[in-house]
């Protein structure tokens, strides 16, 4: 073996020393943050399958002995509980909402990214600064609109108020700066017009932006509790989360039954997560890096 051979094998050697202790080292680092996580949820899921006669046991069962589904058994049968109508009432507001939302955010980011009308750094600033009025201050005066629009206790009260989100115009927006003019120029060249090349030549070039906005929508609508719980009052017309305060309340003050509704309605957010985390992960990496 010649010096320069044991000279490349001594360096690379060195490079994945340097290289495995510095993954051991993030693993360990970001461990500790993965059990703030885990532990919670692996409780929810012990206790949703634990009989109600053990649920208070101390040392807690983090595996029950013996496992039963007794839980949901009780909250599927149970006639005054329509958790599957819940479920669907949930996933129907989150997914026309998420349509709504991500539609009407584009068409304001294109307008502030590519039109020119008077007013519109003005206008941009101000949507802005709306970020930091709370929304308590118009909770009141937008319920007042939808009583007199005679929309309380419809699924327009959900979806109208979030319609168009500014975090969402200004992700769009920031995205819709990054293309090149070049590409409009050309299809305005080619008789194209300004709703069909937001149409078909821009929007295609954001799916990415239009996907993480997408998701951290659906997410929004489908755990928003405190909304709903306002405008909503026909049980049948509930979402997942509404419904769950009325499990956990009243008559069913049960720990098994409220654990095994929660299992039910993380099931889905969990499964969206597993599915679309690199998308979640660049919609919040990239927001802001684009256009100017």
């Amino acid at each position: 073996m010649t010096t320069e051979t044991k000279t490349t094998i001594f360096r690379l050697g060195r490079v994945f020393n340097k290289k495995f202790w510095r993954v051991l080292l993030l693993w360990l680092s970001f461990l500790p943050l993965a059990l703030i996580v885990i532990i919670p949820l692996w409780y929810m899921v012990s206790m949703a399958f634990t009989r109600e006669s053990n649920q208070a046991n101390f040392p807690i069962e983090w595996i029950p002995q013996p496992a039963t589904i007794a839980n949901f058994t009780h909250i599927f049968l149970d006639k005054s509980l329509p958790l599957l109508r819940w479920f669907a009432n949930s996933l129907l507001v989150a997914s026309v909402g998420t349509l709504i939302v991500v539609f009407l955010s584009s068409l304001s980011g294109y307008a502030f990214a590519r039109l020119e009308f008077p007013g519109k750094p003005y206008i941009f600033s101000l949507l802005l600064f709306s970020l930091m009025i709370p929304a308590a201050i118009t909770l009141i005066p937008v319920f007042m609109l939808l009583r007199d629009t005679k929309l309380l206790d419809t699924y327009h009260a959900i979806w109208w108020p979030a319609a168009a989100t500014v975090i969402g115009i200004f992700l769009m927006r920031q995205h819709f700066y990054a293309i090149p003019k070049e590409l409009e120029d050309a299809a305005r060249v080619d008789g194209a017009g300004r709703f069909r090349i937001y149409w078909q030549i821009c929007l295609p070039l954001v799916s990415g932006a239009m996907v993480a906005l997408s998701i951290f929508t659906f997410l929004g609508l489908w755990n928003d509790l405190f909304w709903p719980l306002i405008v909503l009052s026909k049980r049948a017309t509930l979402t997942l989360p509404v419904g769950l305060l009325i499990i956990m309340g009243g008559n069913y003050v049960q720990r098994g039954l409220n654990f095994a509704a929660a299992f039910i309605a993380s099931v889905p957010v969990l499964i969206f997560y597993a599915i679309f985390q690199r998308k979640i992960i660049a919609g919040i990496t990239t927001t802001g890096l684009a256009g100017k």
